[in-house]
């Protein structure tokens, strides 16, 4: 045994776009009193030889082979309160550096970590940073300017189409009910905690994009700007 919370069930990774990999897994945790199920994704960017994993999700030995063999694992990015659970793994595992936003409370043992700005450096070279500004809780997206744009995000933006394997029961006919399985979707509990407005969605509205990957939910592909958009004006009427 080690001192990391323990590997969950997780799929393949996945090669989305060149470069840029993706994985799908289980999560376990308490919410609103509540236990809960379900899955998460993680993405990798390679730049060059490096690897950068962002809403980490720890593999199985298997699959850290699998890791491996695409290059050498340097950064481990966090991009919102409510993921992190298997960063700490990857820092360690990797000696890797690891970049949070301002506010984010730190798990412990983590060493001390790289502050994530829009105007600040970033750990992968064609990335932005997208923050929002007016959440209860840090929350940022990360722009790949690759194949149109692609967005990287963490709980704002999410793209649950069904409930997958990774789900208990309990949770799948939950967050059926709270609306979670929509596509282009705004995450309804990350909504309830952080209370964004929607001037950051009038923000984000500036960028140039054609993809999304999220911290739950499937790959949106070419359609991503259009859809969310409408999103934001369902939401937020911006």
């Amino acid at each position: 045994m080690d001192q990391f919370p323990e590997v969950l069930a997780h799929g393949a990774i996945e090669e989305v776009f060149p470069d840029i990999f993706f994985v799908s897994g289980a999560m376990e945790t308490v919410l609103q009193g509540m236990d809960w199920q379900f899955s998460r994704n993680m993405t990798v960017v390679r730049d060059g030889d490096r690897l950068i994993i962002i809403n980490s999700v720890r593999l199985n030995d298997e699959g850290l082979a699998e890791l491996d063999q695409l290059g050498r694992v340097t950064d481990v990015v966090r991009l919102g309160c409510l993921h992190g659970r298997d960063d700490q793994f990857y820092v360690d595992r990797y000696n890797a550096e690891y970049w949070t936003l301002p506010g984010v409370e730190q798990e412990g043992g983590l060493k001390e970590a790289r502050t994530l700005t829009e105007a600040g450096t970033l750990p992968i070279s064609d990335a932005s940073l997208f923050q929002f500004r007016t959440t209860q809780m840090p929350e940022a997206i990360l722009r790949i300017d690759r194949a149109g744009g692609i967005l990287i995000a963490c709980d704002a933006l999410q793209n649950w189409l069904a409930p997958d394997e990774y789900f208990s029961d309990a949770s799948r006919e939950l967050m059926q009910n709270m609306e979670f399985f929509t596509p282009a979707n705004l995450g309804p509990v990350w909504l309830q905690v952080a209370t964004p407005a929607g001037d950051d969605f009038a923000r984000l509205k500036a960028l140039s994009f054609r993809h999304a990957l999220c911290g739950h939910g499937a790959p949106l592909r070419e359609t991503a700007y259009e859809d969310y958009l409408a999103t934001f004006n369902r939401v937020f009427g911006v």
